[in-house]
């Protein structure tokens, strides 16, 4: 299987070592295209000393245009993006590449270093699936993520996936957007697969900061207002309110997301 990598770094040498060799290891031989954004730390170095071609954009232009960049270099029909803190465990990377098809994008399982499963795949927004998701318990509500064979999703967080190269390029990457749930805009205009057999580890984070969660809710709904219209918009305050209200009895971050969110509509 040919195969192109692309991932965009900022400040991610320590993850991107890890990266690379879960790379030699599980994919090896294959093109590696690493896009530094503006870095200050040694990972567009380490990166050349591993083979792997970088693409420097000095002003950190966004995680949509860094990948862009890296697209625009690939030399084969399929085109993996990850992020720099995911890591392979098997050939299940290669696997996901050999099902690549025209239109689609491919998403694996993301486990979290203890090997829990993340939630990274979700119903699209506002639909009925997505506001049932928020009313119900979590343990008996609806979860893509849950899903344990190959299934169509809303949408799934782009820390990894593939795609033929053809459909990324026919696809962009919003490069408007600098930062937050270009994921979802990228998904809303591709139809979306997770498949469950294909894990990765992939370590990610929250951060709380409420300037952060401002810009996250703003975002979200810019994304959702400009691709389903007001009437989804309208559903997915709702389903987005009752999920952090419900979260937020023992959750400080997800109290910190409903005043987020309220702010932002009322913006």
């Amino acid at each position: 299987m040919t195969l192109s990598i692309v991932t965009v770094i900022h400040d991610s040498a320590a993850h991107l070592t890890r990266l690379l060799d879960s790379l030699d290891a599980h994919a090896p031989g294959r093109q590696v295209i690493v896009v530094d954004s503006g870095s200050s730390d040694d990972g567009a170095r380490i990166a050349r000393e591993r083979g792997a071609e970088v693409v420097d954009l000095p002003h950190n232009p966004g995680f949509g245009a860094g990948n862009n960049a890296g697209i625009a270099r690939a030399r084969h029909d399929v085109t993996a993006l990850l992020n720099p803190d995911v890591e392979l465990l098997d050939d299940g990377l290669l696997r996901l590449a050999e099902r690549a098809k025209p239109g689609t994008l491919t998403f694996p399982r993301l486990l979290n270093p203890d090997g829990s499963v993340q939630d990274t795949a979700h119903p699209l927004p506002g639909t009925r699936g997505e506001i049932l998701r928020a009313f119900l318990p979590a343990r008996i509500a609806p979860q893509p993520y849950r899903a344990t064979s190959t299934t169509t999703v809303g949408w799934a967080i782009a820390a990894a996936l593939v795609a033929p190269t053809a459909t990324l390029r026919a696809t962009p990457f919003d490069e408007d957007a600098h930062l937050f749930y270009e994921d979802l805009d990228l998904c809303l205009r591709a139809r979306c697969e997770l498949h469950p057999d294909v894990a990765l580890r992939h370590v990610g984070g929250h951060s709380t900061g409420a300037d952060r969660l401002a810009l996250e809710a703003r975002r979200r709904r810019e994304v959702v207002a400009e691709r389903l219209g007001p009437a989804a918009l309208r559903r997915d305050d709702l389903a987005q309110a009752i999920t952090f209200a419900r979260a937020g009895v023992r959750s400080r971050r997800a109290r910190a997301q409903l005043r987020a969110l309220w702010v932002a509509r009322r913006a």
